[in-house]
């Protein structure tokens, strides 16, 4: 892929108008392109979700960046807007169950597999956040830092990181005594002592070590030296396990 030098703004993770123009004229010369990000690699709960997105040249999106560098406001407004106006975009996932199977890499890799076969234009080229790709039937090209260079890519780390924070927010009405609206799974110090506390529950990835201690070990006491059930009264998994598995949602 052509290197270039980046401008201050997009060492930021912002593209400014020049810079999305220039990366539209480049794609627009390789034919129709999606870019693919994830998110959720690193949580101990719920799937990862992967999107993939063809931008349309002729519908600039203002304030696309990498999602990491937005507030939640933002990627929400720009999240609807994306899905406006994109040519082409999925949102799919692989979930707990395939996580816990496959290994959070091969589980990720899957995600984008199916983001980029549920687009409903094909395209003629990919571009993937990071140093790995899935297999695909056209060229792949990963791009290590691609959320804050390519617009494709940003883009598609938008609709990732609000649809599984949408998830979290389902899983933390479900569960509520976890905490996943605010930590959004990820191993904060009030999620692990709620793991201490009560033990995984079914959306939990019995694969991470975190987790898996503590289902060997079983939670912990509370003062009255009662133990905690390991899992949580049964109820709506909110589609974070089991049968979600491969769900796609398209545009």
């Amino acid at each position: 892929m052509p290197s270039r030098r980046c401008s201050a703004v997009e060492r930021r993770g912002v593209l400014s108008a020049r810079a999305w123009q220039a990366l539209l004229a480049r794609q627009d010369s390789l034919g129709l392109v999606a870019g693919v990000d994830e998110a959720g690699r690193g949580p101990l709960a719920g799937p990862v979700v992967a999107a993939a997105v063809i931008l349309d040249e002729l519908q600039p999106i203002a304030g696309i960046a990498d999602s990491k560098r937005l507030g939640p406001r933002t990627r929400e407004r720009l999240h609807d807007e994306i899905r406006a106006k994109a040519l082409a975009c999925c949102i799919a996932e692989a979930s707990v169950d395939e996580v816990d199977t496959l290994d959070i890499l091969q589980a990720t890799l899957l995600a984008m597999q199916r983001a980029v076969q549920g687009l409903r234009i094909a395209p003629r080229r990919v571009w993937v956040d990071g140093n790995r790709a899935p297999r695909l039937p056209m060229p792949v090209t990963p791009v290590v830092q691609g959320d804050a260079t390519l617009a494709a890519v940003a883009a598609a780390s938008i609709l990732a990181k609000v649809h599984r924070d949408r998830l979290c927010l389902a899983l933390d009405a479900a569960h509520p005594q976890y905490g996943f609206a605010r930590h959004k799974g990820y191993p904060t110090p009030d999620h692990l002592a709620a793991l201490q506390r009560l033990g995984p529950c079914a959306a939990h990835r019995r694969s991470f070590a975190p987790v898996r201690a503590l289902a060997v070990a079983g939670p912990a006491a509370d003062e009255s030296g009662a133990m905690s059930p390991a899992r949580p009264p049964a109820g709506p998994r909110c589609g974070l396990a089991g049968p979600a598995a491969g769900r796609r949602f398209l545009r």
